[in-house]
């Protein structure tokens, strides 16, 4: 079988009317786990991302005329793509991004799900018809909104930009994609190589990595109509404001500090796995990722005790030569910065239980205990292996404790009794509630997303992405309806 991916035409090169040279130059992908050098991909500058910003406007029109089952077919034939290539995709992703196999094959398969998903969507109602005064034909339909930016991260690559690109595209709007250069070939040319294939026609979808620069660009242009963007609060805010001062739509997917309640009557062993998988899956590099457990007092001991034998249990390593259960963080600068969280903790007064060092990239699963709103551990989104414990005295303190962060994204609560579950779920901040499950959870057919600095109240999924990705359009005709 051929490959999807062909570095020999590709390398060094971005998808913009073609795999062209771009003014930006080339960046190499440096694998995390060796640092060794796995390809060289294109940058892209300010002026290739108005030049394909310019390119996309273009090629738009043409697009939004095709038939929309025509449009579903091609979201078709890209899922086919992926599935014949999913062994490809999976070993980027592994090598890439320091993902895991199991997470590698399962971003591969959700990702080709978002592809079924949005192919769907063109058969579902797009309008209304409206009573009308005049005697008119009056309605309202839903049009594309243009050009949409989507602008997406290094933990995920391939999934969170297919989520946004693969519901764009589908109702019609052209796009141009950022991802991340440190994973562009698997959130990048992965994404171009699958459309490609599936006969896209040229110029509806530019694929440019590029830095921030290249970022604020895209979202400074006012040939785009949307920007859809996934990564960090802090870079959210500043991209909300510049859309904002546009006046165009902004989707802001962002981080989160999420907490995992244990109540008094929980199955602690269950809680402690899932617990320890919210925490460490993907070296914490995930959203999801639960950034507090807080525990009731009379289950903590219980508690800690099992948290730290999954993590001791856990093996750190190679994920593309060695079956691990994690493998490296992305960079240097994240293994310091969860790193320095880890330390500033402990001399704070918390108490390292479990884990804490770490081998290059490499970092071991660590439990910490005593954490209190003094340290660093309780407040920041650590996005790295670490399981803070916070021990509160019954339920009430432990929804106090959940809801006193910025964040609101998801939150997984503990207990014996379902309806103590879903009672306590409406007493927490959060876009999503998980109960007797891990934080980290996520498909193509649910309204995910978040609230304050965890995002504006966008929602990904099948049966919002119509509201997100296209806009009203009031029409009347003469005569009677």
């Amino acid at each position: 079988m051929t490959r999807l991916i062909d570095l020999a035409r590709t390398g060094g090169r971005v998808f913009s009317g073609g795999w062209r040279e771009p003014a930006g130059g080339a960046a190499a992908v440096v694998e995390p786990a060796t640092g060794a050098v796995l390809a060289e991909v294109g940058v892209a500058d300010a002026d290739d991302i108005d030049e394909a910003v310019r390119g996309a406007g273009i090629a738009q029109p043409a697009w939004q005329a095709v038939p929309p089952l025509e449009r579903a077919a091609v979201l078709r034939r890209a899922a086919a793509v992926l599935t014949e290539h999913r062994d490809e995709a999976a070993e980027w992703l592994i090598r890439e991004s320091g993902s895991i196999r199991g997470k590698a094959e399962y971003e591969v398969a959700s990702t080709v799900d978002e592809l079924w998903a949005a192919a769907a969507l063109p058969m579902f109602p797009h309008g209304e018809l409206l009573p009308d005064p005049a005697g008119r034909q009056s309605s309202a339909r839903r049009v594309p909104l243009g050009t949409v930016g989507v602008i997406s991260p290094w933990n995920v690559p391939l999934l969170l930009a297919l989520r946004a690109v693969a519901p764009a595209l589908v109702l019609g709007n052209a796009v141009v994609l950022k991802p991340d250069p440190r994973t562009a070939i698997s959130g990048g040319h992965l994404v171009a190589a699958v459309f490609e294939r599936a006969g896209l026609p040229g110029g509806v979808l530019h694929v440019l990595a590029g830095g921030p620069k290249a970022g604020a660009a895209l979202v400074r242009n006012l040939g785009t109509d949307m920007i859809a963007f996934t990564g960090s609060s802090a870079v959210g805010r500043q991209i909300g404001a510049e859309a904002g001062g546009a006046l165009k739509r902004v989707s802001l997917e962002l981080g989160g500090n999420n907490a995992l309640l244990v109540l008094d009557d929980a199955d602690v062993e269950a809680a402690a796995a899932a617990g320890a998988w919210s925490s460490f899956f993907h070296q914490g590099q995930v959203c999801m990722a639960a950034g507090r457990h807080i525990v009731v007092e009379s289950v903590a001991d219980r508690y800690v005790d099992a948290l730290c034998r999954h993590a001791a249990q856990s093996t750190v390593g190679d994920p593309w030569t060695d079956d691990v259960t994690l493998g490296p963080l992305i960079d240097v600068a994240q293994r310091d910065r969860v790193d320095r969280i880890v330390r500033e903790s402990v001399a704070a007064g918390a108490v390292l239980r479990e884990g804490g060092g770490h081998d290059g990239l490499m970092y071991r699963p660590t439990v910490l205990t005593g954490v209190t709103p003094s340290q660093p551990a309780f407040w920041e989104e650590i996005f790295g292996p670490v399981a803070p414990v916070i021990v509160v005295a019954d339920e009430d303190e432990a929804v106090r404790v959940a809801n006193r962060t910025e964040y609101g994204l998801v939150a997984s609560v503990h207990t014996g009794s379902v309806s103590r579950g879903a009672a306590l779920a409406g007493r927490l901040d959060t876009g999503i509630v998980h109960v007797n499950d891990p934080t980290i959870d996520d498909n193509a057919f649910v309204p995910f997303g978040g609230r304050g600095a965890s995002g504006n109240g966008h929602r990904h999924g099948i049966g919002r992405n119509t509201d997100e990705f296209t806009q009203w359009q009031w029409l009347t005709l003469p005569g009677a309806g």
